[in-house]
C-alpha cells in the first residue's frame, strides 16, 4: 500500500466529521467539495491553518483549525492534519522556546525568570510586612508572569510557521508536479 493510501485512510471523512462530537456544528459546511480537494492552493493554506492554530492555542486546535479552512476554502483534512505539529512529544519544547523568544522580545531577558516563578526568601519570624513582600506566589500569579512572554512567543510562532509551511507546500508541490511532466514528456 502507497503512503498516499495509507494517509487517506487516516483522514476522517465527511460523515465522521458531521457526527463528531466536537465537529457537529460545522455539519452544513462540509459538504462543500472545494473544501476536500487536493489542490496545491488548498493543501497549502490548510496546512498553513493548521500549523497556526496547532502553535497558537493548547485546546480544541482541530475544530477551529476546520472551521477555518471552511472560512478561507482551504482543504479540510490537511487543515485537521497539521495541528498534530503540537501534541504530548512537542508541547513541552515548542511552549519553553516560545516563551523564551517572547521573553526576549518583551524585554524579560529570557533569564533568570520572572520575580512571581522565584520562590520566596525566608524573614524574620516576627516581621509581618517581611513575611507579606515574601510570600508565596499564587499559581494565577506565576500564569500572568508567564503569560506575555509566552503568548508573544506562541503568536510569533504560529504566524511564522503558517507563512513558512504555506511557502514549503506550494513549492514542493510545484517541484513535485514538475518532475512529474519531466518523467512524462522523457517516456
Amino acid at each position: 500500500m502507497s503512503p498516499q493510501n495509507r494517509f487517506r485512510r487516516l483522514i476522517p471523512t465527511r460523515e465522521q466529521l458531521a457526527q463528531g462530537r466536537f465537529t457537529r456544528w460545522l455539519a452544513p459546511w462540509l459538504g462543500q467539495r472545494k473544501l476536500w480537494h487536493w489542490s496545491r492552493r488548498g493543501v497549502a493554506l490548510g496546512v498553513a491553518i493548521g500549523i497556526f492554530f496547532g502553535l497558537l492555542i493548547p485546546v480544541a486546535q482541530i475544530p477551529l483549525s476546520a472551521a477555518a479552512a471552511i472560512a478561507l476554502r482551504a482543504n479540510i483534512p490537511a487543515a485537521m492534519g497539521s495541528t498534530l505539529v503540537s501534541n504530548p512529544v512537542t508541547f513541552a519544547p515548542i511552549y519553553y522556546l516560545a516563551w523564551r523568544t517572547g521573553a526576549r522580545l518583551t524585554g524579560h531577558q529570557g533569564q533568570p525568570p520572572p520575580a512571581a516563578l522565584t520562590p520566596p526568601h525566608s524573614s524574620a519570624p516576627g516581621d509581618a510586612t517581611a513575611h507579606e513582600a515574601n510570600a508565596p506566589a499564587s499559581a494565577w500569579q506565576r500564569v500572568q508572569a508567564l503569560g506575555k512572554p509566552l503568548i508573544v512567543g506562541l503568536g510569533l510562532f504560529a504566524i511564522a510557521g503558517g507563512l513558512l509551511a504555506y511557502a514549503t507546500v506550494s513549492v514542493l508541490w510545484w517541484l513535485h508536479v514538475r518532475l512529474k511532466r519531466r518523467k512524462r514528456r522523457a517516456h
